[in-house]
């Protein structure tokens, strides 16, 4: 898996996408048939980091799983 334009991402796991309140997980994006582009957060300047990198701290901070690579969902 090519991580392009995620080079700030480089060593982390999670991302957020602030536009839509969604946490994807890079490990497994690709796992499901309909998995979402991580890239195109990155590129839209809605992506952001979590510290410490964990999913737990991504639902502290209020986003929910990504149904596509997560599953989950608490919507």
């Amino acid at each position: 898996m090519g991580r392009g334009l995620r080079y700030q991402f480089n060593g982390k796991r999670f991302c957020g996408n602030t536009s839509k309140m969604e946490v994807h997980d890079f490990n497994l994006e690709d796992r499901r048939e309909f998995a979402y582009r991580i890239e195109e957060v990155i590129a839209s300047c809605h992506a952001k980091g979590f510290v410490p990198d964990t999913l737990e701290q991504a639902h502290k901070e209020g986003y929910h799983n990504c149904v596509y690579c997560i599953g989950m969902s608490a919507r």
